[in-house]
Parts: structure tokens; C-alpha cells; sequence
């Protein structure tokens, strides 16, 4: 399989401000490993044989259910515990599992801001595939700047699946994607927007990028 390129951050705080109920948090979060690149068309295909047509390109179009699988497939392929289980579409995740899994709302916004409180880490011009570009499908991966964990496109391009629920009290099992897309302006494409969708759901413009527990025996983040 094409390699998954993991960057390894050290652990630290990061505040989530959700602009719909007005509230702030801090969540403290230990060292974990996330993926440099979104989730390619090319690996997508590799992992569970669907076909796609550039292979460069982020995987989209893909349901957080697929998503989730996918995690698990991967897993499977290198040999590690699987980090979810099934019963049904209800979904658990195992927190002591070695495998690849979809990156916590925190994680998510942790990776992308490394370290800047401003919307955007670089101008959106250099670092994000966005309405601006004129853009009419995601674009190949690593095409913009780098944040400075080394991360491309976690901003603009595909939103990404994150594993947390979005509201339950206003949108019954709907699952938070982050970071906007290539067809998104630029108050869309900023580190702290939420948005999200049906477990089910899937649109070209949402895809997915890989995540770890990082463990004594994850030598291979």
C-alpha cells in the first residue's frame, strides 16, 4: 500500500469555540500522530478497491461510516488492533487500540492551527484550495504551503470526518467534519468552523485524513 506519511505532535491545549450555542472549551490532549496528507483516491483504492480517477486527489464523496471502516481496513492491513467496533451503525471506539482512526474535533483543530490563534495559519492564497482558486474539484494533495506541524490542506480542498458528535442535542448523531472546501470562501475555510453530517451523508467535498493513539509500541507513527 502507498504510504500513509504520520506527523508525531507532542501533546498540549486547545480552546473550541462553537459559534452556534456561544460556549468555549479547553481540552487537554496527550501526543498523538495524525496524517501529513488527506486521505488519498489512490489509497482509498488500494485499501477497499474503490476506483478513483486521480489518484492524487483527497478521497470524498465518502460517508463518516466509510470513513470509519476505512480506518479499521488499514489497520487490519498493517497489522494493528482496529480501533472501532461495530454493533449495527452504532459505532465504538476502542481508546487502548494501536490502529488508524478519524482524529477527535480537538486533535483536528489542534494539528491545524500549529500554534496560531488566528483564523488561518498563512495567507489562504498560499496554504488553502478555496472558492477563490475557481476551483470546480478537490485538487491534488500538497499543492499549498504547509502549516508548521507539516500538515497540507487542513484548510480548504475537502473538509475532513472528525470522530465527535456535532450537537446532540440539535442534530441527532450527526458527526463534525472540519476545515472547509475548494468551493468554500474564506469564512468558511478558517481553523475553528464546524460543520457536519449524518453518519451516512456524503458530498465531494468532504473527505477524511488518518489519526493514532500514539503508544509505547506505535513505532511506526
Amino acid at each position: 500500500m502507498t504510504d500513509i506519511e504520520m506527523a508525531r505532535l507532542p501533546g498540549g491545549s486547545v480552546t473550541l469555540h462553537d459559534a452556534r450555542r456561544e460556549t468555549h472549551r479547553t481540552m487537554n490532549l496527550e501526543p498523538f500522530a495524525i496524517g501529513v496528507y488527506a486521505v488519498t483516491q489512490e489509497q482509498f483504492a488500494e485499501v477497499l478497491g474503490i476506483m478513483g480517477e486521480h489518484p492524487r486527489r483527497p478521497a470524498s464523496d465518502l460517508s463518516w461510516l466509510r470513513a470509519i471502516r476505512f480506518c479499521n481496513a488499514v489497520s487490519e492491513w498493517e497489522g494493528l488492533d482496529r480501533a472501532y467496533s461495530f454493533d449495527g451503525e452504532d459505532v465504538t471506539w476502542d481508546l487502548d487500540s494501536d490502529g488508524y482512526r478519524l482524529p477527535t474535533e480537538a486533535e483536528w483543530e489542534y494539528a491545524c492551527r500549529a500554534g496560531s490563534n488566528a483564523p488561518h495559519y498563512g495567507p489562504l492564497t498560499e496554504i488553502a484550495w478555496t472558492a477563490a482558486d475557481g476551483t470546480t474539484s478537490p485538487q491534488n494533495v500538497g499543492g499549498k504551503l504547509p502549516n508548521l506541524n507539516g500538515l497540507f490542506d487542513t484548510l480548504g480542498n475537502v473538509w475532513e470526518w472528525c470522530w465527535d458528535v456535532l450537537d446532540p442535542a440539535q442534530y441527532d448523531g450527526y458527526r463534525v467534519f472540519r476545515g472547509g472546501g475548494y468551493a468554500d470562501d474564506a469564512w468558511s475555510v478558517r481553523a475553528s468552523v464546524r460543520r457536519g453530517g449524518a453518519p451516512r451523508m456524503h458530498h465531494d467535498d468532504v473527505g477524511m485524513r488518518l489519526a493514532r493513539t500514539v503508544t509505547p509500541l506505535s513505532t511506526r507513527c
